[in-house]
């Protein structure tokens, strides 16, 4: 008896250890959270929504993009250097994507609503890709825009009323396809990396 009873607490440990194991196993090959080399801001109280109208005359809020990664980028048309630069970064973003660029949205929101007109901004994107939006927040709501995605912006008087230039944030967010904001890329991250992130963000919505 004393056998038995050793040979099944034995039998009984040793399918014990088995089910821990395949446990393990079947941990092992569960999808793990995605790497970014952007920041990586999941869960922020910040950037929730927007909305604007964009350079059609259409009002848009980040349900509009549902099923496409969005990146925000806040800058203005008369901008010499960080904008153009950037907005060419994320239009060479779009090609490194391949066929999934199509699931890329860009939307550039102006911090001088005083000077970008709708018909300028839709001119301004026409230099980069025609999918790019540009959003205008009229001049009362740039404040609460820009504080609602923790954007820096100030005028920077110039030498006549109409020459000024602005200075701002030239950072990039980054959302998912469910709208909610994910990654901070900084100013001057190359293309490739970008790119390397969203398409990395998309396989990790999938199904």
């Amino acid at each position: 008896m004393a056998n038995a009873l050793t040979f099944n607490r034995r039998q009984t440990l040793a399918m014990s250890v088995s089910w821990l194991a395949a446990g393990g196993v079947l941990a092992g090959c569960s999808p793990q959270a995605p790497t970014f080399k952007s920041t990586d801001i999941t869960g922020a109280a910040f950037a929730q929504d927007l909305k604007l109208t964009d350079h059609t005359g259409q009002v848009r809020t980040m349900a509009d993009f549902r099923g496409k990664a969005v990146v925000v980028f806040f800058g203005f048309t008369q901008c010499p250097d960080v904008c153009p630069t950037s907005m060419t970064t994320l239009a060479e973003v779009k090609r490194l994507m391949g066929d999934q660029g199509k699931q890329l949205q860009v939307l550039f929101i102006t911090v001088d609503p005083e000077r970008d007109t709708l018909t300028l901004l839709k001119e301004y994107m026409t230099n980069f890709d025609p999918s790019f939006l540009a959003l205008r927040p009229e001049p009362a709501e740039l404040k609460a825009v820009a504080d609602s995605f923790k954007i820096y912006y100030r005028k920077a008087e110039g030498t006549t009323p109409t020459s000024y230039t602005m200075d701002h944030s030239a950072g990039k967010y980054v959302f998912d396809t469910n709208g909610a904001v994910r990654l901070f890329s900084s100013y001057g991250t190359e293309p490739a990396v970008i790119a390397e992130d969203i398409l990395s963000l998309l396989k990790s919505m999938e199904g």
